[in-house]
């Protein structure tokens, strides 16, 4: 008998944890009136860089937390392993569920050794970046190849899981343990058969075709947070996350 090819849709995760809308505004107030509108069609929060500068990224955590929603601390650390660890202790005592960090292996397995309960994302490779851009930077291969290099280092030192284009989940899915978590941004949805927009992204992927190859978590900005209604925007892509965990 045929053994059967496991579906990539891990069926542990709730379909509406899935997006993860990404806060990127300047202050406080901006945060809280978008939070307020969004309501119950975001469970799960990225707080990023711009956010972090605001002066307010602790307190809103904490309103975030007290409103049962889930965070992603998306910091990208970078620093010598100690300090890495440092602050990956900190954030795990802010009660964070996801962080990020953008390093070597002894910075990997530094934030590994120091998260806690908390889960710590390697970030691959940023989908702002197209081939000449990693030609420029000195890579020696693309970006498919780069990607799954480092989510095996990641894994390899401890991590729970990567940050990585919506592209590079299939080859993830077919080479690197299951057990990984896929995080992808560049998430443009598709609203009225309209093509979406690039942005500054260039590796980009639906929320269907992403869930579809085995993506676990969606990172959605610009589509939600501009839209002329953030809250219908936010239902029309955990419609199409739900129908393509169905399907």
């Amino acid at each position: 008998m045929n053994e059967q090819t496991p579906s990539p849709i891990n069926a542990g995760i709730p379909p509406r944890e899935r997006l993860i809308f990404a806060l990127d505004v300047a202050d406080l107030e901006q945060a809280r009136r978008l939070v307020d509108t969004l309501g119950d069609s975001v469970l799960f929060y990225k707080l990023g860089l711009e956010f972090f500068l605001s002066g307010n990224y602790f307190e809103l955590a904490a309103e975030l937390r007290g409103r049962g929603k889930k965070i992603f601390a998306d910091l990208k650390l970078f620093d010598i392993p100690a300090t890495v660890a440092s602050a990956v202790r900190q954030l795990a005592r802010r009660r964070v569920d996801f962080c990020t960090v953008h390093g070597n292996d002894g910075m990997l397995r530094a934030a590994a050794e120091a998260k806690g309960d908390m889960r710590v994302l390697a970030v691959t490779a940023l989908t702002s970046l197209d081939q000449g851009d990693l030609d420029d930077l000195g890579f020696q291969c693309d970006a498919h190849a780069l990607v799954l290099s480092r989510a095996r280092r990641a894994l390899a030192a401890g991590c729970d899981g990567v940050v990585s284009s919506g592209l590079e989940v299939p080859a993830l899915r077919a080479s690197v343990d299951h057990a990984l978590i896929t995080v992808c941004p560049g998430i443009r949805p598709i609203f009225n058969d309209e093509a979406p927009p690039l942005d500054d992204q260039n590796r980009i992927a639906t929320p269907g075709a992403a869930i579809a190859a085995g993506a676990d978590y969606l990172v959605v900005g610009r589509p939600i947070r501009d839209a002329s209604d953030p809250r219908a925007a936010a239902e029309a892509i955990q419609t199409q996350i739900s129908n393509a965990c169905k399907s």
